[in-house]
């Protein structure tokens, strides 16, 4: 059976998560502490990080590379557009999320109101979290931006670019770091991208000590 090695509100699982659940492919879930570099994990992920996928005999890490891999062997359905421009366009975005939007917002949103607890690193740091709260509001005003331009964030259709973006935006919907109110088109771009199929795994998620909201994994808000 496939394994995916992660944590619940890693925006990287759950990008790969919800690459797995579009393209139908059963995995089991098995949370792995990896802040602890258990000599088992080490040996699965030198780099001590998750996710770690284990599929077709192969273990695979980071989550990037899971997503392309996932791509070139279960090509249906496509989430890397058929035209080169339109697929750098594609990994443009998924890196801009991945590194500038985890960055500037998801670890000093996430990571100091979360991690620093479960790993049992002390408090949160105010100034990276004013400052994660600050930044976040220019990058949801650059997703309304692209969304005025186009159906999906890299263009007429869902891609990765959507996941990688939904997958950092659900982990901060859960601990109530997103504004909804502050443009029509990104909140209607969630509610369409978390009524998929895909998405009711990452909505079921229960992280103990953080309750979800109530807003969570209601499909109209």
């Amino acid at each position: 059976m496939n394994r995916l090695y992660h944590v619940p509100l890693s925006p990287f699982c759950r990008k790969v998560r919800l690459v797995l659940a579009e393209k139908k492919i059963e995995v089991d879930l098995i949370e792995e502490r990896y802040w602890e570099q258990s000599a088992e994990f080490m040996r699965r992920n030198p780099a001590g990080k998750v996710p770690v996928l284990k599929i077709n005999g192969q273990t695979l890490s980071d989550s990037q590379a899971i997503c392309e891999y996932l791509e070139e062997t279960a090509p249906t359905p496509p989430l890397l557009p058929q035209k080169p421009e339109d697929r750098a366009e594609t990994r443009r975005l998924v890196y801009w999320f991945d590194d500038k939007f985890h960055d500037e917002v998801t670890s000093k949103l996430l990571y100091e109101r979360v991690n620093k607890k479960i790993m049992g690193k002390g408090y949160p740091e105010s100034t990276n979290v004013k400052q994660g709260a600050k930044n976040i509001k220019y990058h949801i005003d650059y997703m309304g931006w692209l969304l005025d331009q186009r159906r999906w964030l890299a263009g007429d259709q869902m891609s990765l670019a959507d996941f990688a973006a939904a997958a950092h935006i659900s982990c901060l919907d859960y601990i109530r770091d997103v504004d909804w109110h502050r443009n029509e088109n990104v909140k209607d771009w969630y509610a369409k991208i978390k009524s998929r199929p895909a998405f009711r795994s990452l909505l079921a998620d229960q992280v103990s000590g953080f309750p979800q909201p109530s807003h969570y994994a209601d499909l109209d808000f």
